[in-house]
């Protein structure tokens, strides 16, 4: 699946309601409530966020994680490794070893400081780095390996890893995707800020 690429994490820590959306709401209820629409709204908000903040502490990575994981072994060439990337339009994935284990991760931006790329890391500096030199930028790793430029040790997660930790995670490295392994670190899936996405959607709806 395709990875959703998001900088912000954050819900709104209530839902926008007005008064009079309150009042049509009491309005569909039987019976008298003796209950002001601004009692009414605060109640809801809180009881809102009470039922987000649970749900999120009981959904954990296996729920939410994607299953058909694209790797790299440590041997992939970068060449190679790029074009995986692009071919399945995602910004990073898994690097593992013989035996499925998980020993790194690599992302655009491992590939962009490799190439010299410096302080915003996007792929425009890029285009400004080639434009501004006489060769290709990307030469000097033409020949390595994914072993070679991958983050090491990866941070990574249990099937049993809950929603809150993950985004502290998130939050707290600046990234983007977490693999989710096996006792044996084996890999089993992974969670992008995209899977997050789409289970605070579907958390909203429920």
């Amino acid at each position: 699946m395709s990875e959703i690429e998001a900088k912000n994490l954050d819900l709104p820590g209530s839902i926008d309601l007005t008064e009079t959306d309150v009042l049509e709401a009491m309005k569909e209820i039987q019976g008298y409530l003796d209950i002001t629409p601004r009692d009414f709204k605060e109640i809801y908000n809180l009881a809102y966020r009470q039922a987000r903040s649970r749900l999120f502490r009981e959904i954990t990575a296996k729920t939410i994680m994607t299953r058909d994981v694209i790797v790299v072994s440590e041997d992939t060439p970068l060449a190679e490794v790029a074009a995986v990337m692009g071919e399945h339009g995602i910004s990073g994935l898994p690097v593992v070893n013989q035996s499925g284990q998980a020993t790194g991760i690599i992302s655009e931006k491992d590939f962009l400081t490799q190439m010299g790329v410096t302080g915003s890391k996007n792929f425009m500096t890029l285009v400004a780095n080639c434009l501004a030199t006489k060769g290709c930028v990307a030469l000097p790793i033409k020949k390595q390996l994914a072993k070679d430029i991958m983050s090491s040790p990866p941070l990574t997660v249990t099937g049993d890893t809950t929603i809150n930790e993950i985004i502290a995670h998130f939050k707290s490295r600046n990234i983007n995707r977490v693999p989710v392994v096996d006792a044996d670190g084996k890999v089993l899936g992974i969670v992008t800020r995209g899977d997050l996405l789409l289970a605070f959607h579907h958390g909203d709806r429920s």
